[in-house]
């Protein structure tokens, strides 16, 4: 009796010891498995969104590099580094948004009891800046040109605006 409950433990602990061996392995594949498609998955979204990132910052200074070269070949002697030209232009931008009457370069004129002010903006090349404008309640955007003077100041011109329905 104690030789076949000998036998019968050990057949028992083969049995177990197999099971749990099929079982850890094919759990291992299966997390092998689990973890190459996240990553094939998630590299294919990063790349995507690489791309649209690159498309989106298609029309923007930082990439443009014959609007950079405009400025290292103007004809003033100092060269403007596009990288602090662009936070100048735009602080100068938002910086007209103190005016009383709004900022005179959204062209539009007030219509409600609050000014129209510029939110956004984005510099698109040596010459043309896209804004987005509210006061609130209506909602526009506006096509700018800017030039820099040989002071160092900034100019802008209305080139077209846009103002939407509420």
């Amino acid at each position: 009796m104690k030789k076949s409950l000998l036998l019968y433990a050990l057949i028992l602990s083969l049995v177990f010891n197999v099971y749990t061996y099929m079982f850890l392995s094919k759990e291992v594949n299966f997390e092998q498995e689990k973890y190459k498609k996240t990553t094939t998955k998630l590299r294919d979204s990063i790349k995507s969104l690489t791309n649209q990132l690159s498309d989106v910052d298609y029309f923007s200074l930082e990439k443009n590099e014959n609007a950079q070269n405009y400025f290292e070949s103007a004809k003033s002697d100092k060269i403007r580094n596009y990288a602090t030209l662009i936070p100048y232009v735009t602080g100068q931008l938002l910086d007209l948004n103190a005016n009383p009457k709004g900022n005179p370069y959204t062209g539009q004129v007030q219509l409600g009891a609050t000014k129209f002010s510029i939110n956004k903006v984005k510099v698109l090349n040596h010459r043309w800046i896209i804004a987005d404008f509210s006061d609130g309640e209506y909602w526009g955007e506006v096509l700018l040109k800017y030039f820099i003077n040989e002071d160092e100041s900034v100019s802008f011109e209305v080139n077209q605006s846009v103002i939407y329905q509420k």
